[in-house]
């Protein structure tokens, strides 16, 4: 069966080369792309927001426990907050051909990070939150502020020229 084409027509194979060619770039072109974004292809590339993304989605896990009581202060709080970190990272990641705006929006990140430490203190304080998984999350958190702080000392590694 021929391969059809925009408008009904049979495509040559030739076509869908040019357009499989202009669509994907080439070879050196994909290549010189990733070298110029710090060899990542988009802010899910990234170990910081992997670990931000697991975390939040840790931290969802362990509210579903929080007593009812708990639904509109402590555990919607939590929830944006580890949620923001993630979400800022992408920010910062779509604005770094800015500079300045991509070291503000990961300097946001880290403070919803510090803000979502506080809360996983209230929780543990207040019993809803075992140590063991206190731990976890709590040095989840440092390895992200690390991760953070060491692209807000060091952007050119992230920005584009």
């Amino acid at each position: 069966m021929a391969k059809v084409g925009k408008g009904g027509n049979p495509a040559s194979s030739r076509q869908l080369e040019i357009t499989r060619h202009y669509a994907l770039g080439t070879r050196h072109q994909r290549k010189a792309h990733l070298i110029m974004n710090g060899g990542h292809r988009g802010y899910r590339d990234l170990k910081v927001y992997k670990l931000a993304y697991k975390l939040a989605m840790d931290i969802f896990e362990v509210t579903k426990f929080f007593p009812p009581e708990e639904r509109y202060s402590l555990t919607d709080q939590m929830r944006k907050s580890s949620r923001s970190v993630a979400a800022n990272i992408a920010e910062a990641w779509k604005r770094r051909q800015y500079p300045k705006m991509f070291i503000s929006k990961t300097i946001d990140s880290a403070s919803e990070a510090a803000e979502t430490e506080v809360w996983l203190d209230f929780s543990k304080d207040c019993g809803y939150l075992d140590r063991t998984k206190y731990n976890q999350l709590m040095e989840g958190y440092d390895e992200v502020n690390r991760m953070l702080f060491g692209m807000v000392i060091k952007p050119d590694r992230f920005i584009l020229r």
